[in-house]
């Protein structure tokens, strides 16, 4: 059932809208499908325009500081894997420039998947910064590329890098050749399924990317050092707890031997207020 793609196209963008106060020092590229598959309908509308008003709606409530970038592939020639293009580079206040791109992107080819997210994290800098990338795409990997393996590597190589994922349409085992992206950064797959599922999964994934990050717990303060680490104490009789004040009391003190018996003799104090 292709039915709540459209739901889902709105809740990714909601999930970059929601996670603004996160993501504000920061920056992320969005990378849509260009490919050709993306003018299959959708009760009678191209996924491509569904995936342009959405954006462009959702885009709209984004604050102007927010750096974002826009990004397409297989939009300009047919059969090459090359055809990637960073359209708008990340920055603040492009929303406007995002939406007018996106409105001039023609479906035409290829689906070079791992090429464009390695490019969008190249031009991120995720080597030196924290970086986020999300993907829109209605189709697999087709230029001979492991989009699994790229993730491992840039999760491996990069200082907080991570990698959201939504699929038009796919079956479980073709997302799952794309959810890799996604998992192996610590990012989310969205599948378009029924919609039941779909609002779950959504929420799920905003509520995560929304929440604020935990704040470092305060370190427990260090105790300051004792003056004394052996203040005894003499009570009446066993039991009692009536502290003997006036007694003439001669403390023997001895080190205690592996076995817990009387050992080495140490010295002798005198006085019921020792403090040694």
């Amino acid at each position: 059932m292709l039915l709540p793609i459209r739901s889902l196209l709105t809740g990714l963008f909601a999930l970059l809208l929601f996670a603004t106060p996160l993501l504000a020092a920061e920056k992320a590229i969005i990378i849509l499908d260009g490919s050709g598959s993306m003018w299959a309908q959708i009760e009678g509308k191209a996924r491509i325009e569904i995936a342009r008003e959405t954006l462009s709606k959702v885009l709209a409530g984004v604050p102007d500081e927010l750096e974002l970038g826009f990004m397409s592939y297989g939009h300009r020639e047919k059969g090459s894997c090359d055809d990637i293009e960073l359209l708008v580079p990340p920055g603040a206040g492009t929303v406007a420039a995002i939406s007018k791109a996106a409105a001039g992107i023609t479906p035409k080819g290829k689906t070079p998947i791992s090429a464009a997210v390695k490019l969008a994290a190249e031009e991120l800098k995720y080597t030196e910064d924290k970086a986020t990338v999300i993907l829109i795409t209605d189709g697999l990997e087709t230029c001979e590329a492991d989009p699994c393996a790229l993730a491992s590597t840039l999760e491996s190589q990069g200082v907080d890098f991570t990698t959201h994922v939504v699929g038009f349409g796919l079956t479980d085992e073709e997302g799952k050749q794309v959810a890799c992206l996604a998992e192996n950064t610590g990012g989310k797959y969205i599948a378009a399924g029924d919609e039941t599922a779909l609002t779950e999964a959504l929420k799920t994934t905003v509520a995560e990317v929304a929440a604020p990050a935990a704040p470092e717990p305060a370190p427990e303060p260090t105790p300051a050092a004792a003056e004394f680490n052996l203040v005894p104490q003499v009570v009446i009789a066993e039991g009692d707890t009536t502290i003997a004040s006036d007694a003439d009391i001669v403390w023997e003190i001895h080190k205690a031997n592996a076995d817990g018996s009387q050992g080495e003799y140490v010295a002798t104090e005198y006085g019921p207020n020792y403090k040694g």
